[in-house]
């Protein structure tokens, strides 16, 4: 089977495609991590946001978030279904999302807040620490910086 690898503004995603996206983030971020928080955040709809999904069969396998901060890029919000890791999944809407911002402007870096404990994979595409770890709902996260026209 093959899986799909999309990237819209929400505004475009259909509705149960985007059901499912929300789901996931919730199952994954909330449920499973213990994380009590506002998934949405409001950061979906600002201009220039974008969705990245995985879709196999109409299932959403992984999902993360591009955001345009003017002077930055931001993803965030990456997380797979427990079914699809290993998969690479990730990894392909990573570079599906580096891929298409830097397309559009390769002179801004790319900055996250990693879970610590993935470091190591982002870095696989040229994430940097960019700070002390820290913090937040209980679980360690750094934050990385992809610096401009890093290789992929």
């Amino acid at each position: 089977m093959t899986i799909g690898i999309h990237l819209s503004p929400l505004a475009e995603i259909p509705a149960m495609t985007l059901y499912r996206i929300l789901w996931l983030r919730v199952s994954v971020f909330v449920v499973e991590q213990e994380a009590a928080y506002p998934e949405l955040d409001g950061r979906d709809i600002e201009p220039g946001a974008q969705i990245a999904w995985a879709e196999e069969d109409g299932e959403v396998l992984g999902t993360l978030r591009l955001l345009d901060e003017g002077e930055r890029w931001r993803i965030g919000r990456v997380v797979t279904s427990a079914a699809a890791r290993g998969r690479g999944v990730g990894a392909d809407l990573m570079r599906r999302a580096i891929d298409s911002a830097s397309s559009r402007d390769a002179s801004r870096p790319f900055v996250l807040d990693a879970q610590e404990h993935l470091a190591d994979w982002y870095g696989r595409f040229g994430f940097v620490s960019a700070g002390p770890s820290y913090i937040e709902d209980r679980i360690p996260h750094i934050p990385m910086v992809r610096p401009a026209e890093a290789a992929v």
